[in-house]
Order: C-alpha cells, then structure tokens, then sequence
C-alpha cells in the first residue's frame, strides 16, 4: 500500500498557507507599535510562503484524495516539524533568534504548547514576536491541523485519519456524526474561552496586547509570557486567578462541554477522568500549602494556598505559567509539582503529558493485579466512572505508560551527554516530553534552556512533538515496516 504523495503535498501546503496567514496578526501587532523591522521581517515570512505554498497546493494535483491510516500519521508528523521551521523563521529572519536550532526550539515550544524557552530577556523582544511568540500557543493549543480539517471536505478528502492521528488522549470523541461538525464545535468552545478571559483580564488591569498574549498561554495551556518573571510580574491576586480557572477548565476534556452545551449538567459531573482530575488538584494543593507552611516559605496559610493551587494547576495542565521560583521551594513542595508533569490534564484537552484517564486506569490495574492475587477467578473489570472499559483500550493505555517511561529513561540518558545535574536533566526532558514548560534546578521557572548544545536543543524540541503527538505518530516513522509499500 503506497504513500499517496501527491496528497500529502498538497495538505502540507495547505498548512503552511494557512500557517503564513496567521502571521498577519503579529504582522498588524508590528505595525502598530511601529517596528518597522519586525513588520519587514514578517513580510519576508509571509508573502513568499504564501505564494510557494499557493503554487505548490494548485500543482500537486493528486489523482485520489483518499487518506489512508498510514498517509494520516505521516501527515501529522511532517506538519509538526514543517510547521516548527515556518514558525521559527520570522525570529531567524528579525535577528530575534539568529541560531536555527534555538529558533526551531522556541518555536516548536510554542506550537506545541510547552513553554519552555532559549531566551534570556523577554521583555526587551518587539511587540510584534512576542505576539507571535504566545499565537503560536493559541494555534498549536486545539491543534494545527484541526483547523485545516474543517476545510479539507471542501476538496473532497476525508481527514479521519488525520484527526486520529493528531488528538491526544487514549480515544477521539466525535461531537457529531460529521468530523467537520465536530472541529466546528470545538472551536466556538475555543474561541468563546478566549474571548472571555481576554475581558476577565481587562477588567483586571491589564492592556489588550497583555491580555492576549496571556489569554492565549492560558487557554492554550502554552505558558508564554511578555514578562521574565511571567504571571509574578503582576501580583494580583484576580489575575492568578483568572489564569488559574482558565488553564484549569483548559485542562478538561473539550467533550464536556459540549454536553453543558446540550444541557446535561449530569454527565458533565459525572464522568470519571474530570472528577479524578479535580482530586489531584484538589490533593496536590493542599499538600503543597501544608509544606509552604510548616516550612515557613509563605507569609501565611492564605498566600500558601495561592501560591500552592496557581503552581498546582499550571503545572498538571502543563501551562508552566509561575508566580515564584518554585524550584527554591523544599523538595517536598517540588517533588508535588514533579509528578504532576507526568499527569498533565484530561484527554481531548489542550494540555499535554500522560493523561489523567491513563493515570486513573493504570491505578485501577494495579488494585486489580493486588485483588486477583487474593482470587485468582475473579472476574474484575476495569471501570473509569461507571464506564467499563474494553481490554483494547487498557492495553493501548498500560503500552503508552511502558513506551513514556522509557523515552524518558531514554531522553534524560541521552541529554545527561551535554554535563548537566540529574535534577537539571531529568526534569528537562520531563519538561519537554510532557509539554510543561519550566522544569527543575537549571531550567527553573526564571531560568532556559540556552545552556544546552545545538543538538541537545533539538533533540528537545522533537520531544516536544513526540509527546504532543502522543508518541506513536512520530516512532511510526522510525519503522521499516511503515515505509514498505507492500505492507
């Protein structure tokens, strides 16, 4: 079965379009605090992508537009890495980030929503970059190709394949019976969030560039600020928490909403992923206040507990959004906010890491493994809510828990190459694997990632995809047997 080429070409292409298109807000956002570099600089970007990416959808012209699974996966992987250099030449081109391997890190922690950064001053960047910068997160946050699969009906392909291979979590759910329908919905929920958490921040303070540039590291669970000391810079109490409830709902399955939408409060609050999501944060928090407290670090309960439940959501929603330099924190306190990298949010979320349904069921597993010890005939199935779930579906989560952990054995082993601390190390590739942002001792919350070799840089940054796109879609590509037309 052979790779339909032409096909896959002219979706690239699509992509990238559409990707020199959305530069025109930063473009605009250039213009209007005239930086006449940076506008040269995106003009650079976009006329000639636009017009190569244009030529090359009308040439391509393929004989079928049908998309197999295999066509699907390599689609997603090529528009991930393809839509990371895209995104990295307006630094390359403004001088911003004249190194390719720190420009294609900066802009693959955008789209793919991690947060972590090469930069040592963010405050002294154009207006327009770091417009772009956090814009990256907004489109990366529902996913590049979501987007495009609601126009790709209109000629005539089917992106089933494609959705599958692009949304997180351990299953896809359809909103409608059409796809397009679905990607519909769940952008009017998307953009409705945004919209409502620009004004929240208006209300509180902040300018609009400001208030856009957070709201889009919010509700994109990126993280990107326009300020070194990030949501600190503000100490506003409303503001942590507007950010906190918007990363928070931003790390609920988007399905939910739709049945608030529909009217079914009921299922809403009774399905198991978001109830155990809420647990954790509800457990990581006050566990984190009570080590703030006894150990002295906060001025009272009171700015323990805000302190402790702004980290404790940023950081399991993967925003990595801070308010203070937790890495100072005992290690009890960062030892908490350590294991939620590797819990991230709900599934068909912006969020990244693990998963809070795979963590959930692979507890279950192991209380049943302890159970069928004591009778061995038992029949006990594994239950998430009152869903029973399939033998398939634990198979596919307890395999994604084996391959996680061992890429990130495997990642902080091969990173440990460039010399830095355990600590330094693991973290980092924690950091970027699960999309969170900030990671621990010399990747802090006011520190980056700069210290590290071109290769390591990149090596990370292709984390970044590998986990935004769940793993397999980009170890597929490293199969013989994926590239066999026979097979």
């Amino acid at each position: 079965m052979r790779l339909n080429i032409r096909l896959i070409i002219r979706i690239l292409s699509i992509v990238t379009l559409l990707l020199s298109l959305a530069m025109l807000p930063a473009l605009c956002t250039s213009l209007l605090y005239g930086e006449s570099n940076t506008v040269k600089a995106f003009s650079l970007c976009i006329v000639p992508i636009l017009l190569f990416s244009a030529l090359l959808a009308f040439v391509s012209n393929p004989t079928s537009t049908i998309l197999r699974i295999r066509d699907g996966f390599l689609i997603v992987a090529l528009c991930w890495v393809l839509g990371s250099v895209v995104g990295a030449l307006p630094y390359i081109v403004s001088g911003v980030i004249p190194n390719f391997a720190d420009a294609f890190f900066e802009s693959a922690s955008g789209f793919t929503t991690t947060g972590s950064t090469i930069l040592h001053d963010i405050e002294i960047l154009p207006k327009g970059i770091l417009f772009w910068r956090s814009f990256t997160h907004w489109l990366g946050g529902m996913g590049i190709l979501i987007f495009a699969i609601a126009l790709l009906p209109a000629l005539g392909i089917n992106a089933l394949h494609i959705a599958a291979a692009e949304t997180t979590g351990p299953s896809m759910d359809k909103l409608s019976p059409k796809m397009t329908d679905s990607t519909r919905i769940l952008y009017v929920i998307y953009i409705g969030m945004t919209v409502m958490e620009t004004i929240l921040l208006l209300l509180g303070g902040m300018d609009l560039f400001d208030a856009l540039v957070h709201t889009f590291g919010s509700v994109g669970t990126g993280g990107f600020s326009s300020y070194n000391d990030s949501i600190g810079h503000f100490d506003s109490l409303y503001i942590e928490m507007v950010i906190s409830v918007f990363t928070l709902l931003a790390g609920v399955n988007f399905s939910l909403y739709y049945l608030l939408f529909l009217g079914n409060w009921k299922g809403f609050f009774r399905d198991g992923e978001l109830r155990v999501y809420l647990y954790i944060i509800c457990g990581a928090t006050l566990l984190i206040t009570a080590v703030l407290t006894i150990f002295g670090i906060a001025r009272g309960i009171g700015d323990a507990f805000r302190l402790a439940f702004f980290q404790a959501v940023s950081i399991i929603t993967t925003t990595g959004y801070c308010t203070t330099d937790f890495s100072l924190w005992p290690s009890a306190g960062t030892m908490v906010l350590f294991l939620l990298m590797f819990v991230g949010g709900c599934s068909s979320s912006t969020a990244g890491s693990v998963k809070v349904i795979r963590i959930a069921v692979f507890i279950k597993l192991i209380r049943r493994g302890i159970y069928k010890r004591l009778h061995p005939t038992a029949v006990v199935p594994v239950k998430l809510g009152d869903r029973s779930l399939s033998s398939q579906v634990v198979s596919k989560i307890a395999s994604f828990l084996l391959l996680y952990l061992s890429l990130f054995l495997f990642g902080t082993l091969l990173l440990s190459l460039d010399s830095f601390d355990l600590i330094t190390t693991a973290s980092s590739v924690a950091a970027c694997l699960g999309n969170v942002g900030p990671g621990l001792g010399d990747v802090g919350p006011l520190s980056n990632f700069s210290g590290y070799s071109d290769g390591a840089t990149v090596f990370l940054s292709l984390l970044m995809i590998t986990g935004r796109l769940e793993l397999f879609t980009i170890l597929f590509l490293f199969l013989p047997g994926f590239w066999n037309p026979d097979r």
